[in-house]
Order: C-alpha cells, then sequence, then structure tokens
C-alpha cells in the first residue's frame, strides 16, 4: 500500500508538471487550429513524460518465477516426483542456469528457506 501511495503522489506531481509545460506549448501554437494545436501539445507531452511515467510505474518486484517438470530426480534426496526450480526473482537470476537442479516439493520449501537466509527475496 506503501508504493502505491508513492507512486500515486510521483503521478500527481507529474501531472502538475505536465500542465504548465503543455500550456506553454499551446500559447506558442495558438496561431493554428486549436483542435491541432491540442493534438500537437499532446503528442509532445506524450513523447516528454512517456519516460517519466515508465519511471514511475515500473514493477520493482516480480512474482517469482519457477519451473516445474514432471518425473525428475531430485538433487537432494533422490525421490523420483513432480520438480521444482526457483528460477527468477527481483534478485535472484538462473534463466542460463546451463545445468537447472531441479528438486521435490519438500527439498524445494528447504531450498527456498536457504536462499530467504542469503538474502533472496522471494
Amino acid at each position: 500500500m506503501k508504493d502505491f501511495i508513492k507512486k500515486f503522489i510521483f503521478y500527481l506531481l507529474r501531472w502538475q508538471l505536465s500542465t504548465p509545460i503543455l500550456a506553454i506549448v499551446l500559447i506558442w501554437l495558438a496561431t493554428l487550429n486549436k483542435w491541432a494545436a491540442t493534438a500537437i501539445a499532446n503528442l509532445i507531452g506524450g513523447a516528454l513524460f512517456f519516460w517519466v511515467d515508465k519511471w514511475i510505474f515500473k514493477e520493482r518486484f516480480l512474482a517469482p518465477l519457477w519451473e516445474i517438470k514432471e518425473n525428475i530426480k531430485c538433487i537432494d534426496c533422490g525421490k523420483t516426483c513432480q520438480g521444482f526450480r526457483l528460477v527468477k526473482t527481483g534478485n535472484y537470476n538462473r534463466l542460463k542456469d546451463e545445468k537447472p537442479e531441479f528438486r521435490c516439493e519438500k527439498c524445494s520449501k528447504k531450498k527456498l528457506d536457504q536462499l530467504r537466509q542469503q538474502g533472496v527475496k522471494v
């Protein structure tokens, strides 16, 4: 909720900043048709504030990405079953792992606890 409020405040500030900038553009284009001037001002505003909005609304935390496979041999206990491996979180990335390690559900939970203790955000 705290992040939402922060994003909302940034958005309101951005909105207030856009008003005088777009007003200046409209004054500058006053000799044109009002509709054309408004359209051009909106295009300029969109080009400027696209980057600001992208920064404000970027997702800072992704839901953990898991890979699940059937009939694997658990790397820890050797049990043949459905296998799990954590692939990616905000500060953990094993997308390009050449030798992925799959674990049964029980061993996967243990490994997840170890990763949390090492500072991996899940």
